[in-house]
Parts: C-alpha cells; sequence; structure tokens
C-alpha cells in the first residue's frame, strides 16, 4: 500500500492521474479524467497514459463496474421470467424479489413456493430489479456518474459499506412510506452515494454549486416530487442514510485507527434501517395512495 505524497502516515490506493504520485482523501480533486493532486489539479496537466488495460480503481474492475454488471445480469432474468423492457411487473424474480410489506409481517399475495411471511431478503433483492429498459438505463447511467467519482474518493469498501446501507436505509424509507406497493429499482442506493459525494465534496471544498452537484440533486427531488410511481421514501432513506456514511467517512476514514469507524457507522445504519423496515411493513404508511406536487 502507498502513502499520501504530502501526508506520509496515511496509506493510499489511489494515484494522481496526471502526476503518478499517490494521494490520500484530502488532497484528490475529482475531475472527468480521474483524480488528480492539488499540483496538477491546478496546473490542469494532461493525463499520462498507461499502456495495458484499465477497469477502474487498481487497474481492476471497480466495485461500480461489478454493481452495474450484477444489475444488468439480473435484468435479464426479470426478462426471461416476465418482466417486459416497456415496463411490465410480473414474472417469477419480480415476484420474489420485489420489496413488499405483506411479504415481510403480513399475508403475502405472491404466489407459491415464496408465498409466505418473514421474507426479509426482499430488503436487499429488490434493490437489484427493475421494470422495463428506460428505468435500468437511468439507473445504471446515474450509477456510473456517481460511482466513477466517489469510489476512487473514498476507497472501495467504503463506497461499498455506504452503497449497501443506504440500500436497506431506502428499503425502509420505501416501507415507511408505502408498504403496500411493490417498490425496485437501485435508485435507493444510488441517490445514497450521491448524498456522499456531495458530502466529501463539501468537505473537500469543491463548490456544490459550481461543481454541478447541487443542481443535479435539486433536480432529482423535483423529479420525485412531480412524477408519479417514483418511491420518495426510498430515495430519502438512501439519500439521508448516504449524507451520514459521508460523514463517517470524512471525520474518520483518513485516520488509520479509525477506519473501522466508518464501517461501524455503515453498520448501524444498516441495522436500524432493517429494524425500522420490520416495524411498518405491516402497517398503512405515511402516504398509502402515494404523493406528488
Amino acid at each position: 500500500m502507498a502513502f499520501c505524497y504530502k501526508h506520509p502516515s496515511r496509506e493510499t490506493g489511489v494515484s494522481c492521474s496526471s502526476c503518478g504520485r499517490p494521494i490520500c482523501p484530502d488532497c484528490m480533486t475529482p475531475t472527468s479524467v480521474g483524480m488528480r493532486c492539488p499540483e496538477c489539479a491546478r496546473q490542469r496537466t494532461q493525463v499520462r497514459r498507461v499502456a495495458g488495460p484499465s477497469f477502474g480503481v487498481s487497474g481492476r474492475w471497480s466495485a461500480t463496474n461489478v454493481l452495474i454488471t450484477i444489475n444488468v445480469v439480473v435484468f435479464f432474468a426479470e426478462l426471461a421470467t416476465g418482466v417486459t423492457l416497456g415496463g411490465r411487473d410480473s414474472g417469477w424474480v419480480f415476484d420474489h424479489g420485489a420489496l413488499f410489506g405483506l411479504a415481510l409481517t403480513g399475508h403475502n399475495p405472491y404466489p407459491a413456493p415464496f408465498n409466505g411471511d418473514h421474507q426479509y431478503w426482499r430488503l436487499l433483492t429488490s434493490g437489484f430489479l427493475h421494470a422495463g429498459l428506460l428505468h435500468i438505463g437511468l439507473n445504471m447511467i446515474s450509477l456510473w456518474f456517481v460511482g466513477r467519482v466517489l469510489e476512487p474518493a473514498i476507497g472501495r469498501a467504503n463506497y461499498l459499506a455506504i452503497y449497501f446501507s443506504s440500500l436497506l436505509a431506502g428499503s425502509f424509507g420505501a416501507l415507511l412510506f408505502e408498504p403496500n406497493v411493490p417498490t425496485i429499482g437501485a435508485s435507493t442506493a444510488i441517490f445514497g452515494i450521491f448524498g456522499a459525494l456531495i458530502v466529501v465534496a463539501y468537505k473537500r471544498g469543491i463548490p456544490i454549486w459550481q461543481s454541478g452537484l447541487g443542481p443535479m440533486l435539486a433536480i432529482n427531488l423535483i423529479f420525485d416530487l412531480t412524477i408519479a410511481n417514483v418511491s420518495i421514501g426510498g430515495h430519502l432513506g438512501g439519500l439521508l442514510a448516504g449524507i451520514l456514511g459521508g460523514l463517517a467517512v470524512t471525520e474518520w476514514g483518513q485516520h488509520r485507527s479509525r477506519r473501522a469507524w466508518v464501517f461501524g457507522a455503515c453498520l448501524v445504519i444498516a441495522i436500524v434501517s432493517v429494524i425500522g423496515a420490520v416495524a411498518v411493513a405491516g402497517g398503512t404508511g405515511l402516504t398509502p395512495n402515494g404523493f406528488t406536487l
């Protein structure tokens, strides 16, 4: 493991995309061509080309690429079992993976063999299901756009911890608002890593509005409140979890003795989300008939 050229006590797996020097999170400046050190960010030097294929962080497949691949593979499984490119929600994979309150604590209407209660796996599997080509297309573009900036900035492990804790928090939010409406999509986790990216950018002095992160968040929130069939609770839950995860990374992630605290914080978020989801799954929800402006 290399050490930051400006902070020799800090380990890092990220190098400047221009000069190649190892840089810690405090020294990273996100650009369209990767992370740069403070000097190269100011000089806007050309990117140094390195021979050989690149698949993301450290020359290997990034977690973002792996997550996108899993989502696409699962979507093909949905298509093979009933879901259509146009967005018809049906089929074996959808029926047994979608988030649905009654499948956790009440009377599950889905067919056998998974027609019982306490199907807690839906809190996780729902985040890898999509309704149609447009749904998965928009989500995967968003995941790629945000993930390729955030993952190298905070590290693969922190990134995945925030992703999955945000997914579970989004499931809690979806059930809190509309427990009796089937919910699917990776957008709850994507809102989480988007929230984390905003926190990390702010803490490192990157202007939120000038960088485009602020306007993008505002547009997404307006979209949530004005378009039908969008899980407002799921997006808000994922966003809040991501913000908390981002704060944990910026406060503790750069200290070797406190890195485990980041995972501890994400674990607490995940546990609270699961407990909360189970508690509200059998209720009527805050907005049982939906909510749009």
